[in-house]
């Protein structure tokens, strides 16, 4: 995942299974498709990450496969802006995205095993986590979030493994996991 061969996601969902096995051809299989370090044939040409994304008084979505610097920034005015991590490649354990809002919305998705730290200051609006954070693995990376908003709006959403579909029918499925988990404690 460091090298960018896995995304966020398909690191998830490895580190998953590789829980659940029982014996060495079950870990055999998770690795098969990965190189061998030792067979690296040299420096491999990579994109540059984009450091920056802005929207005023529009919309914006970062999505699929992109890689996530180490300090990325996000600027959103009068505008709306969708980070989907899901599929990202992150070079290195930690990442943190810097978002600054004025009069506008951010939304992130991360898949629910990664390690997500949010924090910042908000005036008059919210910042909020959705979905369940699970556990966790030790290897997971961790994705920081640091939001300072003015009548602004940030919300973290933490998607299952294998779970698809709209943001909006995202956002729908994991608000109405959370109505199901309240109404199942009220009883």
């Amino acid at each position: 995942m460091v090298d960018g061969r896995l995304t966020l996601e398909e690191f998830a969902e490895r580190v998953d299974r590789v829980y659940e096995a029982r014996t060495r051809p079950e870990l055999d299989a998770l690795t098969h498709d990965l190189p061998d370090d030792s067979a690296e044939s040299g420096p491999q040409r990579r994109r540059r990450p984009k450091r920056f994304t802005g929207v005023a008084f529009g919309s914006v979505e970062r999505r699929g496969r992109w890689r996530v610097p180490r300090f990325a920034g996000l600027a959103v005015l009068f505008g709306d802006a969708d980070i989907d991590l899901r599929t990202a490649e992150i070079g290195g354990g930690t990442v943190t995205i810097t978002a600054l809002i004025l009069f506008g919305n951010a939304d992130f998705y991360v898949p629910s095993s990664v390690d997500v730290d949010i924090g910042g200051f908000t005036i008059f609006g919210h910042r909020r986590e959705h979905g369940d954070d699970g556990d966790p693995a030790p290897q997971a990376p961790l994705v920081r979030i640091r939001v300072y908003s003015l009548f602004g709006t940030s919300d973290v959403w933490r998607i299952p493994p294998g779970m698809s579909g709209t943001y909006r029918e995202l956002i729908r499925a994991i608000r109405g996991r959370g109505q199901l988990d309240a109404g199942r404690q009220a009883h």
